[in-house]
């Protein structure tokens, strides 16, 4: 019995160790996670895009991150890797898949949003933009937990759609709800995100032609920045925002009709804080303003040539939106009407390349889309067989449990039974032991000072262990009396008076079963066969009687036999 509990519990260990349920997998589980993490951080600085979704895939098989946090990673590496279609797809998975218990991770949740939205509405789809920040808005109010640097750059994006869709008004309060936002997320040495707020309110009131609005917010955009600067460590970075507030002053100061004010900040801006690309094109835009046509065309050709240096051939129609169309009318401006027809030149032939370089984006991330739909499919049914895996473990390991628990229970219990029907059998031994020693003081009396009923039930006693009568299963008072030459009634008599009041039936069952137990204890027979052999054929009875009589089985009788036994040879093997 206990070798089989220690074998089930060595069976059960294992499983567990199969399951990952043991304190040192735990450990080795942190391990692991910590350089996965290490090889996710190296591949995307390594800007590897195939080398950082293997780690992802791999990360996720592992269970190191969930569905949701995968596909987030996942889009965060297509978008570094310009695959916008791709990126766009897996932000709306993970955003879906943080949809169904936001309360994992507000954050994630709400910028897997915000990016989905941001690349729907990059597209042309201003409503569908809508709808992701208006669902996402519609949870801030009712949770506390939302972070506010989501909230703010939701309500910047929300305040960019009701802008193009000329809902002014609504945008002024979207903004100024977006600037709260960030109030609350507090000052941080590292960015500028509050004064990067206020700039962007400031550049879309002055699209909106709300110019004094615009110089408002760009004031109080140079105020915060004063107050970053004090913390900030980035010299390069203050360089650059101090430029970027220079220039948007001075187009803000030529738009508003003060020219010679706007010149002279446009003058005290030193080049080296005019960084690319939009300090060249917010220099370009001020001197197209300001009518200096020549100097705008340089800037444009500066921001050509930043922009060819990282595209390469690639043309898309947004670069001929923001880069070639206005550089060919600051060419025309200018009297450079060559350079503007080289431009026109360009610009047709940019078109035909860019629908080219188009379809063939289109059809290649349709592909990988294709692709990653087929990957998904197999990653589902991995994870889908590795806990079916899992739950046959563990269903296992509670089988196995409830085996060792049944066995150990058993084990208890035959314990328990086992000296019970010691005790018993003690006792039953006691009393045969003194019903042998009245039969054997009856025996010894002498016939004068015994009473008739007396000498005839010692005869019957001696007929009893001697001929031993009770093996026929037809015994009965008549065949005794036959027997014993003298009338039943006798019979009835002697037994009921000298016998503690037995019937013949009870005195006869009684010498049966002693007889019973004797072939038990000395033989190996079979229970039925000793029946047989004692008066008793049938089983059933026999289990009856034997039970009522010794209070166990006979198969425990015989086991509580050997026990005792084998306890008397100890006890003889010790005194030798």
């Amino acid at each position: 019995m206990m070798k089989s509990i220690k074998t089930i519990i060595l069976l059960l260990c294992t499983v567990l160790a199969l399951t990952g349920c043991t304190g040192s997998s735990d450990k080795t589980d942190k391990v692991q996670s910590q350089a996965a993490w290490q090889r996710y951080d190296a591949a995307r600085e390594a800007k590897d895009l195939q080398r950082t979704l293997a780690v992802i895939d791999s990360m996720e098989q592992a269970d190191i991150i969930g569905a949701a946090r995968a596909n987030h990673m996942r889009a965060l590496a297509y978008d570094q890797g310009w695959k916008m279609r791709i990126a766009e797809h897996y932000y709306k998975k993970a955003y879906e898949g943080y949809g169904a218990e936001p309360s994992q991770d507000w954050y994630l949740y709400g910028d897997a949003g915000f990016r989905w939205a941001c690349m729907r509405f990059l597209r042309g789809d201003t409503d569908g933009a809508l709808s992701v920040t208006s669902d996402l808005l519609a949870q801030v109010e009712e949770n506390d937990s939302f972070p506010k640097r989501v909230e703010a750059s939701l309500l910047m994006l929300m305040a960019e759609a009701q802008m193009q869709l000329h809902q002014n008004d609504e945008a002024r309060l979207t903004w100024q709800k977006a600037y709260e936002a960030q109030q609350q997320v507090g000052a941080k040495a590292q960015q500028p995100n509050l004064p990067y707020v206020s700039m962007n309110i400031s550049t879309g009131l002055f699209e909106m032609g709300d110019i004094e609005g615009a110089q408002e917010w760009l004031e109080r955009c140079a105020q915060e920045f004063t107050v970053f600067e004090q913390t900030a460590r980035d010299s390069l970075l203050k360089e650059e925002w101090r430029g970027h507030i220079a220039l948007k002053r001075a187009r803000y100061l030529q738009a508003s009709g003060h020219t010679a004010e706007a010149a002279a900040t446009y003058a005290a801006v030193p080049r080296s804080r005019i960084f690319e690309p939009h300090g060249y094109t917010e220099a370009a835009e001020y001197l197209m303003a300001a009518g200096r046509y020549k100097e705008a065309a340089y800037w444009y050709d500066q921001l050509d040539s930043t922009y060819l240096a990282t595209d390469g051939a690639r043309m898309t129609f947004d670069i001929i939106s923001e880069r070639l169309s206005p550089r060919y009318l600051a060419y025309r401006k200018a009297g450079r009407d060559g350079d503007a027809l080289a431009i026109a030149d360009s610009i047709s032939a940019s078109i035909d390349s860019a629908l080219v370089w188009q379809k063939k984006s289109d059809a290649a991330e349709l592909a990988v889309i294709y692709q990653t739909h087929e990957r998904d499919l197999q990653l589902s049914n991995f994870k889908y067989q590795l806990k079916l895996h899992r739950l046959i473990a563990v269903g296992l390991a509670i089988i196995l449990l409830l085996i060792a628990y049944l066995l150990y229970r058993a084990y208890i219990f035959n314990k328990v039974l086992a000296a019970k029907n010691r005790h018993l059998y003690e006792q039953i031994q006691e009393r045969e032991k003194v019903v042998e020693e009245e039969r054997q003081m009856l025996q010894a009396q002498p016939d004068e000072f015994l009473s008739l009923e007396q000498q005839l039930f010692r005869r019957l006693c001696a007929l009893m262990t001697e001929q031993q009568p009770y093996t026929d299963e037809n015994l009965n008072r008549d065949k005794l009396a036959q027997m014993l030459g003298t009338n039943a009634k006798y019979v009835v008599t002697a037994i009921r008076e000298c016998s503690r009041g037995e019937t013949v039936g009870d005195f006869i069952t009684r010498y049966r079963l002693e007889h019973v137990a004797r072939l038990l204890k000395t033989t190996d027979e079979p229970i039925a066969i000793i029946g047989e052999l004692s008066g008793i054929p049938s089983r059933a009875t026999l289990a009856r009687l034997f039970r009522n009589t010794y209070g166990m089985t006979c198969s425990e009788f015989r086991q509580a036999a050997k026990r005792n036994d084998d306890i008397v040879h100890e006890k003889q093997k010790g005194d030798f």
